[in-house]
């Protein structure tokens, strides 16, 4: 069956009824962003994938079983990393970060040359090497110093705090980052300009031609470089976006994915220095980023299920997965200022807040930034 990126039915809804009109537009107002999965096909991918794990032919993770305070109905799932529960070692994930050169009605989308209209001069790839996600820096959330480690690290440690510190505080889950030679793509007739009226155009592509692409051709071509199950490949796009079907129904900013047997994980997101989405609130740089890495850490497959929740961040209606990055969607950026260079980090959601109080998290609050202070409440209607 063929499979296609999907956001929330909700969220969809919402961009599918954006009245873009046509291909280029001035007005950013018209541009939606919004984060998506492609979940694996296979409803029982979780069991194939602990099995590789301990055989080592597969992604680093572990299972989780717990009972929804919200609901109490009792769910279970898989996260990359080491159980911390009992652990409290260190698991390190290779990722391969592979820039993506795109050409787009003549225009070209380079970050691995310097920007002197929208990144001061900068070389957006060096800047994502040096960005937070990948560089270790101190982290305090809620109050609650959780150590020195990526920000996603970070974030792990602050979501599961309590076992963190009850079993001795040096568990965490890094990125060891491996960046492959950039892959040059013309999508033709798949990619148009979406917007013109940043400091540089926006380009876009289509998202079933884009995934099948990257999947089908991108991913078995980099074997020989060590791409496998047991890595995470990253393809970043810079200021190129995703669209539905066709320009009008725009953007998809970046999406975490998985597929065959042993499981290969994988996410596309994009580096945006155009400022077309970013409203005051930070959302820009490696924002996208935060969201996709911190997604697929806590839900690799895109099918760890929770009670149902919604009506909050980029969601408008309601959805049942552990997607710790779409309820916090435009919630104000977490800074951190690395060699000179100010990032934007997305706030995430808590495993507390999706299943319920009281909460494991730093701080005792639901979020890593303290905007959630209480659960995800009564199951969404």
């Amino acid at each position: 069956m063929k499979q296609t990126i999907v956001l929330s039915i909700a969220a969809l809804a919402v961009l599918l009824a954006a009245t873009i009109g046509v291909a280029q537009v001035t007005d950013k107002s018209q541009l939606k962003r919004y984060f998506a999965v492609k979940p694996h096909p296979d409803p029982n991918a979780g069991a194939s994938m602990l099995k590789d794990s301990a055989q080592a032919t597969g992604l680093t993770v572990w299972s989780y079983s717990t009972k929804a305070s919200r609901n109490g109905t009792t769910y279970k799932g898989t996260m990359v990393g080491a159980d911390p529960n009992t652990s409290n070692t260190t698991t390190t994930i290779t990722t391969q970060v592979v820039p993506i050169i795109f050409t787009i009605g003549g225009t070209t989308f380079d970050p691995t040359k310097p920007d002197s209209t929208c990144a001061g001069g900068k070389v957006p790839l060096t800047l994502f090497k040096q960005s937070p996600l990948l560089k270790k820096s101190t982290y305090t959330f809620n109050g609650v110093n959780v150590g020195k480690g990526q920000y996603t690290d970070a974030f792990q440690r602050a979501n599961f705090w309590s076992l963190v510190q009850a079993n001795g505080g040096k568990y965490h889950t890094n990125l060891k980052p491996v960046f492959l030679k950039a892959i040059t793509v013309d999508p033709g007739t798949h990619g148009q300009i979406v917007y013109t009226g940043g400091c540089e155009a926006l380009g876009g592509v289509d998202s079933n031609w884009w995934d099948s692409y990257v999947t089908g051709t991108i991913i078995p071509s980099l074997a020989s470089q060590g791409v496998s199950p047991t890595t995470f490949p990253m393809f970043m796009m810079y200021n190129v976006v995703i669209y539905v079907g066709n320009p009008s129904n725009c953007c998809i900013l970046g999406y975490h994915g998985a597929f065959g047997n042993p499981v290969q994980t994988y996410s596309p997101f994009e580096f945006d220095t155009t400022g077309a989405f970013d409203s005051g609130d930070g959302f820009t740089d490696a924002y996208i980023a935060a969201h996709e890495v911190g997604e697929w850490l806590d839900d690799p497959l895109g099918r760890n299920p929770v009670p149902v929740w919604g009506h909050v961040g980029q969601v408008g209606g309601c959805q049942n997965n552990l997607e710790v990055g779409d309820p916090l969607t435009g919630t104000p950026a977490i800074t951190k200022t690395l060699k000179g260079y100010t990032y934007h980090l997305q706030e995430l959601a808590f495993f507390s807040w999706f299943y319920g109080a009281p909460s494991i998290g730093a701080g005792g609050l639901f979020s890593d930034n303290g905007t959630f202070t209480t659960d995800a409440g009564p199951i969404c209607h």
